[in-house]
């Protein structure tokens, strides 16, 4: 398998086959699978949910909703899409209890990414 640039991937043979989310939301799902994949660790569903909000929200603050919405995403079975979308490009590794569906219903975005900041 070709060695991937983790630092420099523009995505684009996943994009060709899947436009529906931009490059950086792909490159930011990167940035969580890495650091909760540090030692081999096989991380679940949550997990990388829960991380994405987070960096999402440090990144972003209160613009997080929006920056989001902008990449394409609106729900966590968003999140599954691309997890699969990166399987398939060869960037990560699945087990076979993995599925998109372990995605559904992890938060609703709006409130995971706005409510923090709803004064």
């Amino acid at each position: 398998m070709e060695e991937i640039d983790f630092e420099s991937d523009s995505f684009e043979d996943i994009l060709a086959k899947d436009s529906r989310y931009d490059a950086r939301a792909y490159a930011l799902l990167m940035d969580v699978i890495h650091f909760l994949g540090e030692g081999g660790k096989h991380m679940t569903s949550a997990d990388i949910m829960e991380e994405f909000k987070e960096r999402a929200l440090d990144q972003y603050g209160p613009l997080s909703y929006m920056v989001v919405t902008e990449w394409g995403l609106s729900r966590t079975e968003d999140l599954g899409e691309m997890m699969f979308n990166l399987v398939e490009g060869h960037r990560v590794r699945k087990d076979e209890n993995d599925t998109p569906e372990s995605f559904a219903g992890g938060y609703d975005f709006r409130e995971a990414f706005k409510g923090p900041y709803v004064v």
